[in-house]
């Protein structure tokens, strides 16, 4: 598109422009953004960035939904984001219209925020813009604990958000705070069943915030009881004896017979690496050992497809029933790996991802030899379409 052909389209975002024709062009600029080329020149021109903001709140509900997906299609490029947010009012406008119970693009912006703030540059950009808006971490965490917040919105994507913001020390700093219940308020949605997207943002959190070695103490802690929140999901329907039993948090004790693993293996490797973050101290180690982690771990490995899943739990297990590192290497997160052995490790990892992939092919392909033996057409395996860029 030339200088010419730009300023002509230019001229139909504009509030004032007959619907019809704004209709038009808002459509075009959505095309615009499904190709790389097409994002690269609206995100060096920042009078179309704006255009499409002030077009978010036009008259026609077709013409904000548009620009809005314009923008989300914008934004799940990191290579916009700068050009969005420092050639727009963009944060200021989304953040006010966020607190709005009554927006009913309010998921709209939930999706745009999470997607501007996964770079860690832009990520303190927004989180700046929070501060200066007056909306901070705690107001964000009220609206997200509080369920029917937004009548017209589900506000599912603020859990990302919240967990790419923990990218920085100060909103880790904010949720493991003491004095605050910010921690005890975001657990019980470990096991939110109404939306996968949100469950995995806070667990997402928690994960983050464990890489502070400090507060694990507190953690693990009657105050927080974290533990039993990352196993429970990780438990399955198997029985144990009253021996093994009684070494589990009262949580995971008597399980029913129904009782269904998290069904997300992201969300299941996440929680593992939680758990292993919060071995990391010999104190740590010790208490998970002890609330019966191992004999969890060691029914999910035989349950467990996913090689990544299965690599990660097998690396925890490993910690659990080995032996204690040296003295003065008791804090593992302090622990300096040379580079020869950390490449020789990932050559490992890799080979044992290889080798569990080998092995589920050729399970399925024995699965395959059997559903034909019974006369049946074997079904084609479904995935489902992940929730990211919109058209």
């Amino acid at each position: 598109m030339d200088e010419e052909q730009a300023t002509e389209l230019l001229v139909f975002l504009s509030v004032d422009t007959r619907p019809d024709l704004k209709g038009q062009a808002t459509e075009y600029i959505l095309g615009l953004t499904a190709s790389a080329e097409g994002r690269k020149f609206l995100a060096s021109r920042a009078d179309f960035l704006q255009a499409l903001l002030t077009l978010t709140s036009d008259l026609s509900l077709a013409i904000v939904k548009d620009s809005y997906h314009s923008l989300i299609n914008l934004s799940a490029d990191p290579s916009v984001h700068k050009p969005m947010i420092s050639g727009t009012q963009l944060l200021p406008v989304l953040l006010k219209r966020l607190l709005d119970p009554d927006c009913i693009f309010a998921d709209h912006i939930c999706t745009l925020l999470s997607n501007l703030s996964r770079e860690e540059d832009t990520c303190r950009q927004v989180f700046q813009a929070l501060q200066e808006e007056g909306m901070g971490l705690a107001k964000l965490v009220e609206v997200f604990c509080t369920e029917g917040y937004n009548r017209k919105a589900s506000l599912h994507y603020l859990g990302p958000f919240l967990s790419n913001l923990t990218q920085l020390p100060e909103t880790r700093e904010f949720i493991v705070d003491r004095n605050r219940c910010v921690m005890q308020r975001l657990l019980p949605f470990t096991q939110y069943e109404g939306s996968t997207v949100r469950r995995g943002g806070v667990i997402a959190t928690l994960r983050n915030c464990c890489f502070d070695s400090s507060c694990h103490e507190w953690l693990l802690s009657e105050a927080v009881d974290l533990l039993p929140f990352l196993l429970l999901p990780l438990a399955g329907p198997e029985e144990f004896s009253e021996k093994e039993m009684e070494g589990f948090p009262l949580d995971l004790q008597y399980l029913p017979e129904d009782k269904k693993r998290e069904e997300d293996p992201d969300i299941r490797r996440m929680l593992i690496e939680a758990i292993m973050l919060l071995t990391a101290t010999k104190a740590g180690r010790q208490l998970v050992r002890e609330k019966g982690t191992y004999l969890i771990l060691r029914e999910l490995h035989k349950w467990e497809k996913e090689p990544d899943v299965r690599i990660a739990c097998e690396k925890l297990i490993q910690v659990l029933i080995g032996d204690e590192p040296e003295t003065g290497m008791e804090n593992l997160m302090h622990v300096t790996i040379p580079a020869d052995v950390e490449e020789k490790l990932r050559s490992l990892d890799e080979e044992e991802r290889r080798l569990i992939v080998e092995e589920q092919e050729q399970r399925a392909l024995e699965g395959l030899k059997e559903e034909g033996s019974d006369g049946q057409s074997p079904k084609p395996a479904g995935r489902s379409v992940p929730e990211g860029l919109e058209r």
